[in-house]
C-alpha cells in the first residue's frame, strides 16, 4: 500500500458519486420495488412497504461494495471510515432482506444511531475517541481536545437521530419516514458536518 502523500487522490465527481450514489439508487430501487409489487410482477414480500424496504436495501449493498472496490481500484487505499460503514451497511443491509420485516426495518436507523453513539462514548470514556481511530488520517494536525470535542459533539448528534427516527417512525408514514430517512437525515448530515468546521479550525485541522 503506497504512503499517504503517494496515493491518488479522486476527483471531486467521484468522491461525490462514492457518497452520494449508493443514496439515489437506493430511493429510486425503493420506489421501483413498491411500483412492481403494486402491479404484480415480483410476489413473496409482505406488503408493497416491505417489497420498497427489501429491493431499496439489496440495491444498496451492491452499490456501496461497488463504491468501495471503485475507491480502492482508484486509490489502492479504502479509508477505516468507509470500511467502517461499509461494514455496516452490508450486515444490517442482509438483516433487512433476510428478515422481510417492516418494525425492524423502521427501527433499523435508531439501532445504528445508538450504536454509532455507544462506541462515541465508549470512546471518550477510555481516552481513545472513536473518532479518532477511523478517521485520523482524514483530519491532519487536530489536536486531542479537537478529537474529544468532535467526537463528543457526533455522539450527541446521533442520540438526537435517534431520537428523530423514533419520532418519525411513530408519526409518519412508510413512504414520508422512508424520505425523511434518506434526504432529510442525509441534510441533517451534512449540515451539522459544516457546522464543525469552526471547531477542527480552532484545533489546529490542516488545510492543505
Amino acid at each position: 500500500m503506497p504512503p499517504a502523500a503517494d496515493r491518488p487522490t479522486l476527483s471531486t465527481t467521484a468522491r461525490m458519486a462514492i457518497n452520494f450514489g449508493p443514496l439515489l439508487l437506493f430511493f429510486g430501487a425503493s420506489k421501483l420495488g413498491k411500483s412492481l409489487f403494486e402491479s404484480g410482477r415480483i410476489t413473496g414480500l409482505a406488503d408493497a412497504e416491505v417489497a420498497s424496504a427489501v429491493i431499496g436495501t439489496a440495491v444498496f449493498v451492491v452499490a456501496s461494495l461497488v463504491a468501495a472496490l471503485w475507491h480502492w481500484g482508484k486509490t489502492r487505499h479504502l479509508p477505516a471510515a468507509m470500511i467502517f460503514t461499509t461494514v455496516i451497511v452490508v450486515l444490517f443491509g442482509g438483516l433487512t432482506v433476510w428478515l422481510q420485516d417492516k418494525a425492524f426495518i423502521q427501527l433499523k436507523p435508531s439501532i445504528i444511531y445508538g450504536v454509532f453513539a455507544l462506541l462515541l462514548f465508549g470512546g471518550l470514556a477510555t481516552g481513545r475517541p472513536t473518532l479518532q481511530l477511523v478517521m485520523g488520517e482524514a483530519l491532519p494536525g487536530l489536536t486531542d481536545a479537537g478529537w474529544r470535542l468532535l467526537t463528543r459533539n457526533w455522539a450527541i448528534f446521533f442520540l438526537v437521530l435517534l431520537a428523530a427516527n423514533e419520532m418519525a417512525r411513530r408519526m409518519l408514514g412508510y413512504d414520508d419516514w422512508l424520505s425523511f430517512k434518506v434526504w432529510g437525515v442525509t441534510v441533517a448530515i451534512f449540515v451539522f458536518t459544516l457546522a464543525q468546521g469552526p471547531l477542527l479550525a480552532r484545533h489546529g485541522l490542516k488545510m492543505d
